[in-house]
């Protein structure tokens, strides 16, 4: 399966750098509606069976003008939504947070913050998602999440991209993946950059 993870357009949130990853979340602000439609020309070189989006409000709006354009209906799913923040939630200082999420590692599955998520709990709920996907048939799948779920979960499956050239995306840019859950992902596209094999 060729798998495109698409990161939402811009929202009030990011502006502030607040820490939203509860549902509904924040709305695309204007640069985000116009994010959203530039997708569709940004996007064009690629073929595309299904568009899945998060349960959060700005994933879904993200996803619309892609999905009018192609002629497909959005599936809304749940389990590629925001690594929950918990007792963080709204915060603008991020350390707590990026700081729990640079432990995670194969080695420290079960650790998280209050109120919000272990590794175990959401690389489990994200791979399960996906592979679910999978068993819908389609071979050209794009999908939109959120920053932080889409990075953690595509260095988790590609640890060979290294943290040096994971960057974090920006708002509406993406990351490709060709593989499955079973026979494991390879990153061919992170961002803006092409990723050598």
């Amino acid at each position: 399966m060729r798998l495109i993870l698409i990161r939402h357009g811009e929202t009030q949130s990011n502006v502030d750098r607040a820490l939203d990853t509860a549902r509904p979340g924040a709305p695309l602000n204007e640069t985000g509606l116009a994010q959203a439609e530039a997708l569709v020309d940004a996007l064009k070189h690629e073929e595309i069976d299904v568009l899945y989006a998060s349960h959060l409000t700005r994933a879904q709006q993200t996803a619309a003008p892609l999905a009018k354009a192609r002629g497909l209906e959005p599936i809304i799913v749940d389990g590629i939504q925001e690594i929950a923040a918990g007792i963080e939630e709204m915060n603008t200082d991020w350390t707590n947070y990026v700081g729990m999420l640079n432990t995670w590692h194969p080695e420290n599955m079960d650790v998280g913050l209050e109120g919000g998520e272990t590794a175990r709990e959401f690389i489990t709920r994200f791979t399960n998602a996906i592979a679910a996907m999978e068993q819908a048939g389609d071979e050209r799948v794009a999908l939109v999440s959120h920053g932080a779920a889409l990075r953690v979960w595509a260095i988790w499956q590609d640890p060979d991209i290294g943290f040096e050239n994971a960057l974090p995306l920006k708002n509406t840019q993406w990351i490709v993946l060709n593989g499955s859950t079973e026979d494991g992902w390879r990153i061919e596209r992170w961002g803006d950059f092409t990723v050598d094999a």
